[in-house]
C-alpha cells in the first residue's frame, strides 16, 4: 500500500478580496520530496506558499499536514518552514541567536536551545559562522542560517519562495546545489516557488506548472521536458518552435488533412542541421558558447535550432535539415 502524502492540497479555491486567482488546485506532496511550483510570473506559485503558511485562508477546498486537516489553523500550528527570497534574518541578530530566536520566544531552557542550536549548524555547515552577522556571512551562509532557522522548530515542510532570484548567475549554481546537498542530507521536505526553468529541471523530483490559475502539468523534469500534456506547457519548458502542424508535414510524413486544426512543438536541439534532410536558409546566427541557435526559413516557416557543434553558420547558407525522430508533439487547436 502507497504512503499518505505528507502535504496535500486538495481543490484549492485562491484569491484575494473574494476574487479567485487559482482555481481547484490538487498536489500531493511525499515525505522528503523536493517540488518546484513552476511558472510565469504572477501565474499563482506564491500565492499557494501563502495559503500553505497559514498567510492566506482558502476561498474553498482543503490543506492536509500528514493527514492533520490545517487550512483554518495559524501560521505557528502548522509545522510549516519558510525560506524567503531575502532569507529574512534579524540584521542585529548573530547566526545563533537569529536560529535560536524561534526557541528563544517558547521559552526553551538556554542549555536546550544551545544544545539545538549547535546540532543544527553542524548538520548545515555552519558551526564556524555561529558568531557572526548577516552582514558578514556570504549568501550561502545565510542561506544555511535561515534554513536552519526553519528546521530547528520542527517544521516538516520548508516552503521556499524564489530565494536565488536576486543572486548573480554563478552564485544561483552554487546555492541550488547547496540547497539539494542539504535537503539530501537532512531529509526534510521542500517546495520550492521558481520562474526559472533551469532551476525546477536541475532541482526537482517532481514539477508542477502552472498556468492562469491552474495547474497544466505535474511530472519529473523528464516527463515535462520530452512528454508535455499541453501546449503551454511544450512551449513555456524548454524552447520550443510552435507551428500548425501542416508547416511540419514536409518533415514529418505526416497526414496533412488529419492534423490540419492542430498545433506542432518541437525544441530547438531536435531540429538537426545534417547532411539529410530538406533544405531551409539561415536567417539568423546567435553564438552562445557550448551551443549556436541558428534561425531557418523553412519553405516560408519560421525555425529555429539548437547545434552543439563547431560548424560555423553564416546568414544566407543553405542547409539540409531533419526533426529528431520521436521528437515532434501535436495538439488540438489552432495556433496561438
Amino acid at each position: 500500500m502507497a504512503s499518505e502524502p505528507l502535504l496535500s492540497l486538495r481543490h484549492l479555491d485562491l484569491g484575494y478580496d473574494a476574487q479567485a486567482v487559482l482555481s481547484g488546485v490538487s498536489l500531493d506532496i511525499m515525505a522528503g520530496e523536493f517540488v518546484s511550483l513552476l511558472g510565469p510570473s504572477g501565474c499563482g506559485k506564491s500565492t499557494i506558499l501563502r495559503a500553505i503558511a497559514g498567510f492566506l485562508p482558502p476561498l474553498a477546498g482543503q490543506i492536509f499536514l500528514q493527514g492533520r486537516n490545517i487550512t483554518r489553523e495559524s501560521p505557528e500550528r502548522r509545522d510549516v518552514g519558510i525560506v524567503f527570497q531575502n532569507y529574512a534574518l534579524f540584521p542585529t541578530m548573530t547566526a545563533f541567536e537569529n536560529i535560536a530566536f524561534g526557541l528563544r520566544v517558547a521559552k526553551r531552557p538556554a542549555p536546550e536551545i544551545r544544545t539545538q542550536v549547535e546540532q543544527i549548524a553542524e548538520t548545515a555547515g555552519i558551526s564556524d559562522y555561529l558568531d557572526r552577522k548577516p552582514a558578514n556571512l556570504s549568501g550561502g551562509q545565510q542561506q544555511r542560517v535561515a534554513i536552519a532557522r526553519a528546521l530547528i522548530m520542527g517544521a516538516r515542510v520548508l516552503l521556499f519562495d524564489e530565494p536565488l532570484s536576486n543572486l548573480d548567475t554563478k552564485v544561483r549554481l552554487v546555492m541550488r546545489r547547496e540547497i539539494k546537498r542539504l535537503q539530501r542530507e537532512i531529509g526534510f521536505t521542500a517546495l520550492f516557488v521558481t520562474h526559472d526553468q533551469e532551476e525546477a529541471l536541475s532541482m526537482s523530483d517532481r514539477i508542477a506548472v502552472l498556468n492562469n490559475g491552474r495547474i497544466e502539468q505535474i511530472g519529473t523534469a523528464q516527463n515535462l521536458y520530452r512528454e508535455p500534456a499541453t501546449p503551454f506547457v511544450a512551449s513555456f519548458v524548454g524552447t520550443a518552435n510552435d507551428l500548425s502542424a501542416p508547416a511540419f508535414a514536409p518533415l514529418t510524413n505526416a497526414d496533412q488533412t488529419k492534423n490540419k486544426a492542430q498545433r506542432c512543438f518541437v525544441k530547438y536541439e531536435d531540429v538537426l542541421i545534417n547532411d539529410h534532410g530538406i533544405p531551409a536558409k539561415v536567417t539568423h546566427v546567435e553564438f552562445l558558447g557550448p551551443t549556436t541557435r541558428v534561425d531557418l526559413d523553412f519553405q516560408g516557416h519560421t525555425l529555429s535550432a539548437l547545434t552543439f557543434d563547431n560548424h560555423v553558420f553564416t546568414q544566407g547558407d543553405i542547409v539540409p535539415i531533419c526533426l529528431r525522430p520521436g521528437s515532434i508533439h501535436f495538439f488540438d487547436g489552432e495556433q496561438a
